[in-house]
């Protein structure tokens, strides 16, 4: 009869069990733009294909700054005020700002530049803190960016970049594409845009001093402003190339850089392993090295500028 009876009660407490609700995961992320995004798609889809359903185990709280920057600091705020389990976000910028918000609750980048650089990591092997991710390392790209641009246009000798010197990350790139400039035998016109009321004044700079071509480094400013960039190449009829292929789609000529989608599907294995309890000092800061050229036909044809066969066998992607 006791034996019963205790077997029952642990026949009931373990369906008692059974029926208590899962702990869900809370991912805060915090984004520059404004929904729908690719990136974010490609992010949660990984997710699913994890184990993760929303609102069984996992929800979100998303924060977008909407193209302004000082908006990080107080979105970042609210995520860490909420006691979100994993901060995800894929800029420099929004890294810092979350670092600055919290030390306890680890940080997942899917991108930026390089984390030991700009203050984010210790090291790639050992970051320390609480944050890790995926490093997009976009300084180390420079020098090929321009060599597309010559290798399309071979009578170039005066590239315009525009860049934002106020960003960490987008100043480590435009100091790697001086170098590269150097070595092979270009003229840099700097364009340094840190607001939007800089664009005119940076178009009209690069028309008059006769830039052949357009260089432009990725910047939360750039970010919100691409298609506005790309017209003005296509009016002035300037080649132009970018890091990410959002440009091209928006009418620039090429790209050359990291494929996002796939850097934020890498970050969410990174956000699996920490909710099955890894810290983030423990995961080392992955480098993405899978790269990828996109080209713009109906652009070239638009500003007159025929794309080398030796380009085009590289093309990962042609936009007709």
């Amino acid at each position: 009869m006791v034996v019963w009876l205790v077997a029952l009660a642990l026949v009931s407490f373990r369906l008692a069990d059974a029926q208590q609700p899962g702990k869900i995961a809370r991912i805060g992320v915090l984004r520059l733009g404004s929904p729908p995004e690719p990136q974010i798609d490609a992010f949660r889809q990984r997710l699913r294909d994890l184990g993760y359903v929303e609102g069984k185990n996992i929800a979100f709280e998303y924060r977008y700054a909407d193209g302004k920057l000082d908006r990080f600091t107080i979105l970042a705020g609210e995520l860490v005020r909420l006691k979100v389990d994993v901060i995800f976000t894929g800029n420099t910028p929004a890294a810092l700002a979350a670092k600055k918000a919290t030390t306890t609750i680890p940080i997942v980048v899917a991108g930026g530049s390089d984390p030991v650089a700009t203050g984010l990591a210790a090291s790639l092997a050992r970051p320390g803190g609480n944050i890790t991710g995926i490093t997009v390392m976009n300084e180390e790209l420079a020098g090929k960016r321009l060599e597309l641009l010559k290798e399309t246009t071979p009578k170039v000798s005066r590239v315009a970049v525009l860049w934002d010197s106020a960003n960490p990350g987008t100043a480590l790139v435009f100091k790697q594409t001086q170098a590269a400039a150097q070595e092979l035998g270009l003229q840099l016109q700097s364009l340094d845009v840190q607001s939007v009321s800089d664009l005119e004044g940076s178009f009209k700079s690069a028309t008059r001093s006769g830039a052949h071509a357009l260089d432009v480094l990725r910047s939360l400013l750039v970010a919100i402003q691409l298609r506005r960039i790309a017209d003005f190449a296509v009016k002035n009829r300037l080649p132009s190339i970018h890091d990410r292929s959002d440009f091209v789609e928006a009418g620039g000529l090429m790209s050359y850089g990291a494929n996002i989608a796939d850097t934020s599907r890498r970050a969410a294995v990174y956000v699996d392993k920490i909710l099955k309890g890894t810290k983030p000092e423990d995961l080392p800061v992955e480098r993405q090295m899978k790269f990828e050229l996109v080209i713009n036909l109906k652009t070239a044809k638009q500003i007159g500028v025929t794309i080398p066969q030796s380009v085009l066998f590289q093309a990962d992607k042609v936009i007709r």
